[in-house]
């Protein structure tokens, strides 16, 4: 793993992994999206509209259009919350779970090919 790392070597990863991920045809996410959606599924539940705004420093309409992308995607699910019926619960979802997970493989690839490079 790349500890030692400068701030042209996270660019050139982060670029590595970009192009990857638009080769492989994955979903065009913007950062607030990706955010978003590594928030959920990085962070412990639950999550909701006014957690995730507050937590991004993003307006709850802005979150509502990035879990309308994602939603439209089959990576997360709104879920009313039982609790409090007016708030609004962002769920994981399976096919949200793959997604991450490959986007994980690549980044761990680009890793790979800059340390050998």
């Amino acid at each position: 793993m790349m500890t030692d790392m400068n701030e042209i070597q996270a660019l050139d990863l982060w670029r590595r992994t970009v192009v990857s991920s638009v080769r492989l045809a994955a979903p065009d996410l913007t950062a607030r999206q990706m955010a978003l959606l590594l928030n959920v599924y990085l962070t412990p539940p639950p999550h909701t509209v006014r957690g995730m705004a507050e937590k991004l420093r993003v307006s709850k309409p802005a979150i509502t259009r990035a879990i309308d992308r994602l939603s439209s995607l089959e990576f997360v699910r709104r879920k009313v919350d039982e609790n409090d019926r007016r708030s609004v619960l962002i769920q994981r979802t399976v096919r949200g779970s793959v997604f991450l997970r490959e986007f994980g493989e690549l980044i761990l690839s680009a890793g790979h090919a800059l340390q050998d490079a």
